[in-house]
């Protein structure tokens, strides 16, 4: 057997060690990118889950008011509509809350904030008539809906 001279056995291990030691600090920035991931991840899930409160907040805010009266039917359906969909509740959701939806799509071609106050007060009339119906229609399951959702979470 042949002797191997010892500067190649010291510059082999010099190279294991250097290898070694680059192999660790990319152990070690692995772990703390996965430590600022998890962290953010938690942040997000965080401010999602705060937002999702102040929409269920309004949801209540809304059909509390309906009920109390301060709030028309086709407003407070096309509001409660509208939450409830960037919720994305599950279809059984929406199928018990469809008087909401119903009035929010019969009223949806009827202009509203500033498209409604530039309107002739003869359109306005007949839109205001048009809501007048579709509320007679959906009045009694919507308020009914209203109590139903009070307490609600989703």
């Amino acid at each position: 057997m042949t002797e191997v001279p010892v500067w190649i056995l010291v510059i082999a291990g010099l190279i294991i060690l250097v290898l070694s030691a680059v192999a660790t600090y990319y152990v070690l920035e692995l772990r703390a990118a996965r430590k600022r991931q998890a962290q953010q991840l938690a942040e997000l899930e965080a401010a999602a889950e705060a937002q999702r409160e102040r929409v269920n907040n309004s949801i209540q805010i809304i059909a509390k008011t309906l009920l109390e009266e301060g709030v028309g039917l086709t407003e407070a359906s096309i509001r409660i509509r509208v939450l409830l969909d960037s919720l994305q509740v599950e279809a059984s959701v929406k199928e018990e809350f469809v008087a909401f939806y119903q009035i929010a799509d019969k009223t949806n071609h009827i202009p509203i904030l500033a498209e409604w106050k530039k309107l002739p007060p003869k359109e306005r009339f007949a839109f205001e008539k048009e809501m007048f119906k579709v509320e007679e229609e959906f009045g009694d399951f919507a308020l009914d809906a209203a109590k139903r959702i009070l307490g609600r979470r989703f």
